[in-house]
């Protein structure tokens, strides 16, 4: 008779609470890995948050000019709000960040890029370095759609309206010199000043340019909130709203002051 072999005992299962322990521990056997993955995770929310901050609320830009000086001086960095103008609206005195479409500007200069030149482009990606390959002006704004804006009354003040205006941020140390101009800003427009009057080639310098001195307000790319840089700067910027308080809605004024004017409305009249 053959012998006959015992059968082999039924292994039992695995417990689920096992399973997991043994998955718990093949983690904490590659603890490079899973550090590697928790970093990887954070920059890349911290990249996707960054883009979202840049795209709808806040973006870099510096200043390059003197023409908001002592409001702004040159290579001040600013942070504007990206919810300006659109959902809030623009209101006279905000100091705004807008594109030049109408050539204001001479053209950027060519630069050569070196081999880092991509760590620039990712923190301009992420909205914290301005983009330099792209032509900005900041100003303030003076006039809004419909607004009649005039130079000068007897005081050689600005107009808006039929109210002249007593301007704290003008640059204290240099007195405007008068450049007359009669205008009705138009529809989807807007009339920008600079606050250091004598070193500023806003509006007043292009009436007879492209687009008649007007910005379009679709260029424009938020409104300055406040100065990041120098700290020794650092500061949160006024539109000044006790200035323009006592301003009329534009519509009454301008059919007041133009009542023959109609569709010629936002015709520049300059006087210089």
């Amino acid at each position: 008779m053959g012998a006959h072999l015992p059968e082999p005992e039924p292994q039992p299962e695995e417990a689920p609470q096992d399973r997991k322990s043994r998955a718990q521990q093949r983690k904490k056997d590659h603890p490079l890995l899973s550090f590697v993955k928790e970093i990887g995770g954070i920059v890349a929310a911290a990249v996707l948050l960054s883009f979202l901050i840049k795209t709808f609320l806040f973006q870099a830009f510096f200043v390059p000019s003197p023409s908001m000086v002592h409001t702004l001086e040159v290579d001040d960095r600013i942070f504007v709000n990206r919810l300006v103008p659109n959902p809030i609206a623009l209101e006279r005195g905000d100091v705004v960040v807008f594109r030049d479409t109408k050539g204001w500007l001479p053209p950027a200069p060519v630069e050569n890029r070196g081999p880092l030149a991509w760590v620039g482009d990712v923190l301009v990606f992420l909205g914290l370095q301005p983009d330099d390959t792209k032509q900005y002006l900041v100003k303030r704004l003076i006039g809004l759609p419909g607004d009649h804006v005039v130079c000068c009354d007897a005081q050689g003040r600005i107009q808006i309206n039929g109210t002249s205006l007593n301007e704290k941020y003008i640059n204290p140390d240099s007195t405007p010199v008068v450049k007359p101009f009669d205008v009705v800003v138009p529809e989807g427009k807007i009339w920008v000043m600079g606050d250091n009057r004598n070193d500023s080639a806003d509006s007043r310098a292009h009436v007879e340019g492209p687009g008649s001195g007007f910005v379009d307000i679709k260029d424009v790319q938020g409104r300055a909130a406040v100065i990041v840089l120098p700290l020794n700067r650092m500061s949160v910027l006024d539109n000044y709203p006790d200035v323009f308080k006592d301003v009329p809605a534009p519509s009454k004024a301008a059919e007041d002051s133009h009542p023959d004017q109609g569709a010629s409305a936002g015709t520049t009249h300059s006087g210089e």
